[in-house]
């Protein structure tokens, strides 16, 4: 258990706190990896280029990417005070989330199963 007062453990805690802009998207209806292939191709690029190379990838992925890395910018703005151009992605990740579970019928009496997975997006910028 901690030593301290209570105020005293909670400033110690909101120090340590990440003060970069992000965004998250929480039960996104794709799984891990075909996110992943979208943030595999913006991770460690400046805000911009990776605004253009969402908005010409054909995957179904990068249309939510591009909402969610949108309001990372807005979030960057708006709370924090940064300029747009000076903007990177430092981290962006999928994470998996709850699969819902469903059944195909099958000839003979037998049945397939069927899981939808979703998944937990996250993006984080940076100044450079």
């Amino acid at each position: 258990m901690a030593k301290g007062h209570r105020s005293q453990i909670k400033r110690e805690r909101n120090a340590q706190k990440d003060t970069r802009p992000s965004a998250k998207l929480s039960f996104a209806r794709m799984s891990v990896q075909k996110a992943c292939f979208v943030l595999d191709a913006i991770r460690g690029k400046d805000v911009t280029t990776a605004l253009a190379i969402v908005a010409y990838n054909p995957r179904y992925a990068s249309g939510v990417i591009e909402k969610l890395l949108k309001s990372a910018i807005a979030n960057a703005e708006n709370n924090n005070g940064m300029k747009v151009e000076d903007l990177y992605i430092a981290e962006c990740y999928a994470n998996k989330g709850p699969t819902m579970k469903r059944i195909r019928p099958r000839a003979q009496g037998r049945a397939y199963r069927i899981e939808k997975r979703m998944s937990h997006i996250t993006i984080v910028l940076d100044e450079k």
